[in-house]
């Protein structure tokens, strides 16, 4: 029994449905396990490959109850209880605490360790605790050597380190796992495991400059501070085999630092990046600029900034690892980027809108682009940017002296050349530029095909390649790209008689008449060329076919484009939904923002109105209230001084008077014994 529960540990994770947690699980299940069973979507228990009996059972919490397939989660806990957690723990043998994600799991992570501490009496099985932590408890340490500060930190130095400011406590409690891990090791061991800045599926801390060079708004990307700062990492997957295997061997050393063998700094990380996805630019920002970032949390930026050399000893002595990403980010970039639209499903979008002359091509072409957020590639506007391009190229280069990119420039210089002596030679000095041949055509359109910004959101072809020979060209090339793509191809279902195109052509605005040169005579020779090519065995539809390609036939009937909705809804059901960021979606948030800002300000101006016509109107009738008591008090008081003033003028006021009279008469040394003996006197 003990030995098929050892062979069948159950592993314990914190916050599978966060970006680190989740990837680590997905990793353990796709990289280093596989199923135990035929039906892959119905497996729980994974197994090692290269251990064979040993299998895992992965349970852990989450944070909200979203009903995501998870095939590699055994169990998941929808915000349990501490109570419910412990009871959980108790019943793993291998529990892993990632705290490099928010500052909120060193609290949950440290009361865990201290909780099953507290129960290692109860344990029925020896069980491990492996802490990820962040390199960021090392940020603040000083050098091995001041002479050499490219000397690496290795798993040694941990006694050493000190960490940046705000990790103070992802260092306490590094040093509380070890410090229970050394009670009673062979009931209850612990590691701590330091993680290097963590990269690939999908991505998360260098998730911003991914997101900014795949969209391509940015001509720069920025590098915040120096960026010569150098930056530990290690693929979520490689992290995914360093747990494995200490939860497979037990090692001696507690302490593992968990980094690839680079030594990237941030500029070479961020250009790297820019190069395989955007326009390999970059531009230098304060460092206190990358708080305006929305994208950017603190935690971020403070990894961001790290300034680390480091080396995983152990890693190297202790364990066989298969790296996935040995030798960093940079040397493996285009696997990561793969991962990155794999996972983000962010899968370009490929379109070839075809048809005669006049037909609407390009209308259907730009609402195809306005819908999937497309690159809109037409022949003439390619042929130019190339052309400015190259010019552009050559006297860039030539005007820098420091500037020593000459090969590109000499290649650039060819290649104008070329394209001038081909256009001279077919009798072309200027626009139209469509009277090149079917090689420099080809070239010039898949150089553009092949650019970052149509690899990343994909292209709609207008209008080209308008012959077989051009199509096989273009798309033979085509055929060694990734696979992840969806050509589809527009034309008219039936051959479209001339006399509709030339009641188009007539209903045109005059400016796009001449934009298309589709004057009348030029109109009719290049409809008589696309029937003649057409009407041809090889065509470009043929050849779309023979590569199992099913064109997308729209019938176009009258001199008017259908009706855009009914239009876009026929594509869609072809292509699907869009595969992008989804762009619009931040504006919209912010139009929505707005209004509910805008309808909660005129509510609360309206309440205060309302507020403040009340408190008027109470003022109103409080005033007048008392004013109607102010007046009845002086009615009450007049017909009570009635009866005083009869009293007081009867009896007092004439004995008072004429005691005062004999007083001023005899003059006496004190006047006010005399007036009360008087008074005694007289007394009415």
């Amino acid at each position: 029994m003990d030995k098929d529960r050892q062979l069948q540990e159950r592993v314990f994770i914190n916050d599978i449905d966060s970006f680190s947690s989740k990837c680590i699980a997905k990793c353990l299940a796709k990289h280093s396990l596989e199923c135990d069973g035929s039906a892959e979507k119905e497996c729980r228990t994974l197994k090692l490959n290269d251990s064979g009996s040993r299998s895992y059972r992965v349970v852990g919490t989450i944070s909200d109850g979203s009903e995501d397939d998870r095939p590699y989660v055994l169990e998941a806990y929808i915000r349990p209880s501490r109570e419910k957690i412990l009871q959980k723990l108790m019943e793993c043998d291998v529990i892993v605490y990632n705290i490099t994600q928010h500052p909120e799991q060193v609290d949950e992570a440290r009361w865990a360790v201290t909780a099953l501490h507290d129960k290692i009496n109860d344990f029925g099985q020896p069980k491990k605790f492996i802490l990820i932590s962040t390199v960021m408890t090392w940020a603040c340490s000083e050098p091995i050597n001041s002479d050499d500060l490219e000397l690496p930190f290795t798993d040694d130095d941990f006694r050493r380190r000190k960490a940046h400011p705000n990790f103070e406590k992802h260092l306490e409690l590094e040093k509380m796992v070890t410090k229970v891990g050394k009670m009673d090791r062979a009931l209850f061991s612990t590691y701590v495991v330091v993680s290097g800045l963590q990269y690939g599926l999908g991505e998360q801390v260098f998730h911003l400059f991914f997101k900014m060079s795949w969209l391509g708004e940015e001509n720069e990307i920025p590098v915040f501070g120096e960026g010569n700062n150098i930056v530990p990492t290690i693929h979520v997957c490689d992290l995914a085999r360093v747990i494995q295997k200490i939860i497979e061997h037990q090692p001696k050393p507690y302490y593992l630092l968990a980094v690839d063998y680079s030594n990237n700094t941030m500029e070479d990380i961020v250009k790297t990046i820019t190069s395989a996805l955007g326009f390999g630019k970059i531009q230098r920002k304060t460092f206190e600029e990358a708080f305006l970032q929305q994208d950017l949390s603190i935690m971020d930026i403070d990894l961001l900034h790290v300034n680390l050399c480091m080396e995983g000893v152990h890693l190297k002595e202790l364990f066989t690892i298969h790296w996935l990403c040995e030798f960093g980010l940079v040397e493996n970039i285009e696997l990561v980027v793969e991962e990155y639209r794999q996972i983000r499903g962010l899968l370009p979008i490929r379109a070839c809108v075809l048809g005669p002359p006049a037909v609407g091509k390009s209308t259907v072409s730009r609402q195809i682009c306005d819908y999937y957020k497309l690159h809109h590639v037409r022949l003439n506007e390619t042929i130019s940017e190339t052309i400015s391009h190259l010019e552009y190229m050559m006297r860039h280069t030539f005007s820098d002296p420091e500037n020593d990119d000459s090969a590109t420039a000499t290649e650039a210089q060819e290649l104008l050349s070329i394209i001038n002596d081909n256009m001279e030679q077919n009798g072309v000095i200027s626009l139209p530029l469509g009277y090149l041949d079917d090689q420099m055509l080809v070239k010039v359109m898949m150089d553009k095909l092949i650019s970052n910004p149509c690899k990343n959101q994909g292209f709609v072809l207008d209008g080209f390649p308008k012959t077989y020979e051009q199509a096989k060209e273009l798309f033979h090339v085509d055929e060694h790209e990734s696979d992840e793509r969806t050509p589809i191809s527009l034309s008219n279902k039936k051959i479209m008689p001339d006399s509709l195109l030339k009641d188009r052509v007539m209903n045109l605005p005059e400016k796009l008449v001449q934009e298309h040169k589709y004057e009348q005579e030029h109109f009719l020779q290049i409809l008589a060329k696309y029937r003649e090519k057409n009407m041809e065995e090889e065509s470009v539809v043929n050849y779309l076919e023979e590569l199992d390609i099913n064109p997308l036939l729209i019938e176009i009937t009258s001199i008017s484009i259908p009706d855009n909705q009914l239009l876009m809804h026929t594509i869609c059901e072809r292509v699907g939904k869009p595969r992008n960021y989804a762009q619009n979606n931040e504006k919209i948030q912010k139009e929505g923002m707005m209004l509910i800002e805008t309808t909660v300000k005129a509510e609360r101006e309206q309440k205060e109105l309302e507020e403040a016509r009340q408190r008027s109107a109470h003022w109103e009738m409080w005033t007048k209230t008392l004013e109607e008591k102010r007046q009845w008090e002086v009615q009450q008081l007049e017909v009570l001084s009635v009866q005083m003033k009869t009293y007081l003028t009867e009896h007092i006021i004439t004995t008072l008077s004429l005691g005062l009279i004999a007083c001023g008469s005899a003059w006496p040394e004190d006047p006010i014994d005399f007036m009360a003996e008087y008074l005694i006197k007289n007394n009415p």
